[in-house]
């Protein structure tokens, strides 16, 4: 394992989550890299900080209330009790509760999945802005040009990501770089709000749905679509002024 394969595997190291196989080889590779292992034990010293510190949160009650909402749906369109001269039909109101129950299970398992989905995402996003504070590079191209972020990104990726400038309203553009969201290259704007970083994922539609906000370990995420493309956006900026920010950038000309 070389160091480039260490930087991927470390922050998933650092919680808990890779195979033997790569958990034994990453180990091995920390053991004689002096590098590796202190953005290991950086990255340890921050997760420990932010379990102390970050307060966490049970399920959202917009999850709970599309769940509830889906289960009161299913019930409501199941059939009635049969009257006792009905029981005769007992097949065939056996089958009709057999496919409410089945319909009930696939709807539940496909809330349970688009959460997971969307859980798997938060987690990403923001696993991929501590990696890139902690490494210092938060930016490949430094600029708060418009004009120079945007050519930057368009000739390196197979789309052109919108970059605004909205310096005016308190968020000033710092550059941009390429990172990694949901398996594919995607755009990285950067911007800073007083003392805040915010990285803003750009990618295009479609893209699996995703809440509009989360908290994971004491960073924000939020998310919205505009301009035919999918925003992310991670900070320890207040949710209400992320959210705000997100939208207005989203939907901006």
């Amino acid at each position: 394992m070389n160091c480039h394969d260490a930087e991927i595997l470390v922050s998933a190291y650092a919680d808990g989550e890779i195979d033997f196989l790569r958990k034994f080889a990453l180990e091995r590779h920390l053991r004689g890299c002096a590098d590796c292992r202190a953005k290991h034990e950086e990255l340890v010293a921050l997760r420990e900080r932010v379990r102390k510190e970050a307060p966490f949160y049970a399920a959202s009650p917009a999850l709970k209330a599309r769940i509830s909402a889906t289960i009161g749906a299913v019930e409501a369109a199941a059939p009635s009790p049969l009257r006792p001269a009905q029981r005769w039909r007992w097949v065939g109101g056996g089958a009709l509760a057999g496919c409410a129950a089945t319909v009930l299970a696939w709807v539940l398992g496909s809330a349970v999945l688009t959460w997971q989905a969307s859980e798997d995402l938060a987690n990403e996003a923001v696993a991929t802005h501590v990696r890139a504070t902690l490494n210092n590079h938060m930016v490949e191209v430094a600029s708060s040009d418009q004009h120079t972020v945007k050519p930057w990104l368009s000739a390196r990726l197979d789309y052109s990501p919108p970059v605004r400038d909205l310096a005016a309203e308190g968020f000033t553009l710092v550059g941009g770089r390429l990172d990694n969201l949901g398996k594919h290259r995607v755009a990285t704007l950067v911007y800073r709000y007083r003392l805040h970083m915010i990285d803003v994922f750009v990618r295009p539609e479609p893209v699996p749905a995703a809440p509009p906000l989360t908290t994971v370990r004491g960073f924000n995420v939020v998310h919205a679509n505009g301009s035919g493309m999918d925003w992310v956006a991670v900070s320890d900026v207040s949710p209400d002024v992320l959210a705000e920010f997100l939208q207005r950038l989203a939907t901006s000309q």
